[in-house]
């Protein structure tokens, strides 16, 4: 690796430098949201002893990870969009684009372990107790960690091995693995056959089980005899597969853009990206806190009623 590539130089989105300012102000005010949305979330389920369910433990590591993926990011978008801080060194590059990816497949980890957190509990409600354990959900916290780590670790040599000569600028807010690998003077085909292959099929053998799981659950609710009972489940399911769409289509619309859809304008493609790693996280509290009655309440219970105690006393 040449002395002149020890740093690149994030461009931010090609075409709109004289709009960044603008386009932070959309981006900073989703990324106080985040962290306010599921910092909330993190806190009451820490604080109200009736959360300390699977279900809410899971939600509680669905929120710690969003606030990984936005933070990875948004903060050095930031900084480039207010004060032109393009520069960031190669090693700091690899570490925001390992914690990138490793997110995302930890994201998706978990979103599995929710579905079959439901599908356990909508199709054998008397095992559920013994199936899904406390050491059940930190084993499963453990291999969404351990799982990421393989499959995004291998990156980081496929980049370090690469001779940079000069080219230096990428073309994006943040560093990616191909966005990085794009500017190596050499054979880069291993890295896109790695950097497809091996998180697609991870993810894409998540969604698989996924879709398994929920057709599952749709049988088993259509079996159920009472109509309150279905429309509780159906209720509680449908804020997570909404949820679960809203991280893989624009995930999945991401890589495959970056892929194939060469005629798309390359701001567009930066844009979504962006959008990407702050739209989940930004969303899922918002989905979860509103459909989910237990938490709505306990917000309420935190935050207001302490208040109102307050002001009669």
């Amino acid at each position: 690796r040449s002395i002149s590539t020890s740093t690149f130089i994030l461009a931010g989105i090609p075409g709109m430098e004289k709009s960044h300012i603008w386009i932070s102000i959309p981006f900073c005010s989703m990324y106080l949201a985040v962290l306010l949305g599921n910092g909330v979330m993190l806190f009451v389920i820490r604080t109200e002893r009736s959360l300390h369910q699977p279900m809410y433990l899971f939600l509680s590591m669905l929120a710690i990870v969003d606030l990984m993926l936005s933070t990875t990011t948004v903060p050095k978008m930031l900084a480039l969009f207010w004060f032109s801080a393009g520069e960031i060194s190669f090693d700091a590059c690899l570490t925001q684009m390992f914690f990138l990816h490793f997110s995302f497949s930890a994201e998706s980890v978990i979103l599995l372990a929710m579905a079959f957190d439901r599908f356990v509990a909508i199709c054998y409600p008397l095992r559920y107790a013994a199936v899904l354990t406390q050491s059940a959900v930190v084993k499963t916290g453990l291999v969404a960690l351990l799982r990421s780590f393989c499959i995004i670790f291998p990156c980081i040599f496929l980049l370090k091995r690469l001779p940079f000569c000069g080219h230096n600028v990428i073309l994006h807010t943040y560093c990616e693995h191909m966005g990085i690998a794009r500017l190596a003077c050499a054979d880069i085909s291993i890295n896109i056959l790695y950097g497809l292959a091996v998180p697609f099929a991870a993810v894409v053998v998540d969604v698989v089980l996924i879709a398994v799981s929920y057709i599952l659950i749709l049988l088993a609710l259509f079996r159920l005899p009472s109509r309150t009972a279905r429309h509780k489940a159906f209720n509680t399911c449908g804020s997570h597969v909404f949820v679960i769409l809203l991280f893989y289509i624009p995930a999945f619309f991401t890589v495959l853009t970056h892929r194939f859809g060469q005629e798309i304008p390359h701001h567009v493609h930066i844009i979504l990206a962006n959008l990407y790693v702050l739209f989940p996280p930004l969303l899922n509290p918002v989905v979860y806190g509103v459909r989910t009655q237990q938490i709505k309440k306990k917000v309420v219970k935190v935050f207001i009623c302490p208040k109102s105690h307050l002001l009669q006393g």
